[in-house]
């Protein structure tokens, strides 16, 4: 069994996190840590754990007596928790958090498409975020390829999950019902991540990646709609774009319009195309809080330690 220690369980992440590890079958939770909910079982916050595991919140952890530990908390925490707390050399680290997605600090960044076989060796592991999954698994065929010739659009819309757990004035119910807004146009955090992957892929790219993040009247899921010039045929997109994830665990190219609802619940992302004239129109949906998150780092915990990838995570889409 992998012995496992959670950061910061009392977020959006951790609580799918701990849903997924509590039906994974290689998974033994040590602690779930989180001082605010100290001595409270997990389904006093995460309620529908309900039933399932009588696992209380710790205050203390010991670093010593896990295999692996997920940071779970807001982004800058990782570092700082890393500031006041020695890592022990056997201990492997998957950080949910953007703190080390730049690869500094011997992290790898963790999209399996990608980098399955760096994950598999890696000690340390920095989980992708959300937008960044879903746009990233729009375009990097083309990038592979060296296809990308000019500037990518991108809008995406997000539940309201992904805005994290911490009550906001534009994640109020009242707010955010029946209405939805443009937030950090062209200046997303994930962009950052997107780019670096890109210019791994395509050096000689150079143009824009113009992002225009929404926020959704929903809880959870990612629709990005991306577009871009591009010289192939349909068809040969679409061949493209199934070769390239041929081997991906849960990754999807359907020649069908998609939805969220396809993803919802799920560690998957699907992946249509359309072509209009010069332009490839890229469809990507994903759960934000399972691809985009909590189920990309089961997914890599299980390439870390050497299990299939999809173990614990064989989920069924809520269709209706």
């Amino acid at each position: 069994m992998i012995k496992i220690g959670i950061i910061g369980a009392a977020g959006y992440t951790a609580g799918e996190l701990l849903r997924l590890l509590v039906n994974h079958p290689e998974a033994e939770i040590v602690f779930a840590h989180s001082s605010s909910n100290a001595g409270n079982k997990v389904y006093d916050v995460h309620s529908g754990l309900f039933g399932d595991t009588e696992l209380c919140f710790s205050s203390e952890y010991d670093l010593n007596a896990v295999d692996v530990v997920f940071l779970c908390g807001g982004h800058g925490k990782s570092t700082e928790f890393w500031s006041q707390n020695p890592r022990p050399a056997v201990l492997k680290v998957i950080d949910l958090a953007q703190d080390y997605r730049d690869e500094s600090n011997g992290y790898v960044y963790g999209l399996p498409e990608i980098s399955r076989e760096r994950i598999r060796k890696a000690d340390l592991l920095a989980n992708p975020g959300c937008f960044a999954t879903a746009i990233q698994l729009a375009i990097l065929p083309l990038a592979a390829n060296g296809l990308l010739k000019d500037e990518v659009n991108v809008t995406a819309i997000t539940g309201s999950t992904g805005a994290g757990v911490k009550p906001g004035a534009t994640t109020h119910f009242s707010w955010r019902n029946n209405n939805i807004s443009t937030y950090k146009v062209f200046e997303h955090q994930h962009l950052k991540e997107i780019g670096m992957n890109v210019h791994n892929l395509q050096p000689s790219y150079a143009d824009s990646i113009n992002f225009v993040p929404v926020r959704g009247d929903f809880a959870r899921g990612i629709f990005a709609s991306v577009h871009t010039d591009c010289d192939l045929s349909l068809e040969e997109a679409q061949k493209l774009y199934e070769d390239f994830y041929a081997d991906a665990a849960f990754t999807f190219v359907s020649r069908n319009p998609i939805d969220l609802k396809q993803v919802v619940n799920t560690n998957k992302c699907i992946v249509a195309l359309e072509k209009h004239g010069d332009k490839l129109v890229i469809s990507s949906v994903i759960d934000n809080l399972l691809k985009g998150a909590s189920g990309q780092a089961v997914q890599n915990m299980n390439l870390m330690f050497g299990l299939d990838e999809k173990t614990g995570l064989k989920l069924k889409a809520s269709a209706f």
